[in-house]
């Protein structure tokens, strides 16, 4: 038996978050009053891992934290949470960071974020040993010459490696290729590939070893391609509070559905449902719900 169910390898962040009556703009509005404020730990890595063990599953980080204060909170609410924090590197610096201004109408944020280089994840902070000791491996792209070390690693061993590949750089179809589960947020694919028709894309970024390839729409939903099969899922329509980490929430609910063996309708279904519970509440980290309650919700009306 393994001693992880996942091995989350990536970026995490303490977010400060505003709350405002409406987004800035520069034609006169750009005084506006600040209605609440207040520190959220978050992150890519971070959530999606928070989303696994708040559901169940055996989780372990391997990412950096800052010696400061925002990385004693980062590291404090991951071990609350039940994230096993073994492999974690502390370094001397500031931890990440994000600056989120929260339009109060709709649950709407505008993200800036901040990340000294000396808090940059290396493939050597990465032990393979402890990657060979997991059922699934997640990664994302901040540090993508570790993520495809990592997914290598673990590829190697024949264990399933999940992304979560927000932007194109140079290094993407490197990422997307070492993985066997890519998750792309919404316009990445169009953006590797030149088609604008979403099933074109994901088709032709599928390459033999991929199990499924994943696409998040926002309120539209999700797609996943499995084999020659497209499913799609719509969104949940739930009342907005805040979409910050939403889809990192996602992708640790379709990693639970992907592990406990669920159908692709109903992972997409199911992990679409922890997204909508997570709007609905503030926080990337704070916002992440629970098995039952993202269960009732998947198996609710169609």
């Amino acid at each position: 038996m393994t001693r992880f169910d996942v091995i989350g390898v990536g970026a995490n962040s303490l977010d400060q978050v505003y709350v405002l009556p409406r987004y800035p703009s520069p034609d006169g509005q750009s005084k506006l009053p600040i209605l609440s404020h207040r520190l959220s730990p978050g992150g890519q890595v971070a959530t999606t891992l928070s989303t696994c063990a708040a559901m169940g599953l055996r989780t372990a980080y391997v990412g950096t934290t800052g010696n400061d204060e925002a990385g004693r909170l980062i590291r404090a609410a991951l071990d609350e949470r039940g994230v096993n924090l073994r492999y974690v590197v502390t370094r001397v610096g500031a931890n990440p960071f994000a600056v989120i201004l929260l339009d109060e109408r709709h649950g709407e944020r505008i993200v800036l974020w901040r990340r000294e280089a000396e808090l940059a994840l290396a493939p050597a902070d990465v032990p393979p040993d402890v990657i060979r000791d997991a059922r699934l491996v997640h990664v994302d792209d901040v540090d993508e010459a570790t993520a495809i070390h990592a997914a290598s690693i673990a590829r190697a061993a024949g264990i399933p490696v999940t992304s979560d590949i927000e932007k194109v750089t140079t290094r993407t179809t490197e990422l997307v290729e070492a993985v066997s589960i890519p998750i792309f947020a919404q316009g990445v694919p169009e953006a590797l590939t030149g088609e604008v028709d979403q099933e074109r894309a994901l088709r032709a970024l599928r390459r033999p070893h991929h199990a499924l390839l994943v696409m998040t729409l926002g309120g539209e939903g999700s797609v996943l391609l499995d084999g020659n099969r497209v499913h799609r899922a719509p969104a949940f329509p739930v009342t907005v509070a805040d979409t910050t980490g939403a889809g990192d929430v996602f992708r640790g609910a379709l990693i639970v559905g992907l592990l406990r063996g669920d159908a692709p309708e109903a992972i997409l279904r199911f992990a679409n449902a922890a997204a909508a519970l997570s709007c609905t509440r503030l926080g990337a980290i704070g916002g992440v719900p629970g098995l039952e309650e993202a269960d009732q919700l998947a198996s609710g009306p169609r």
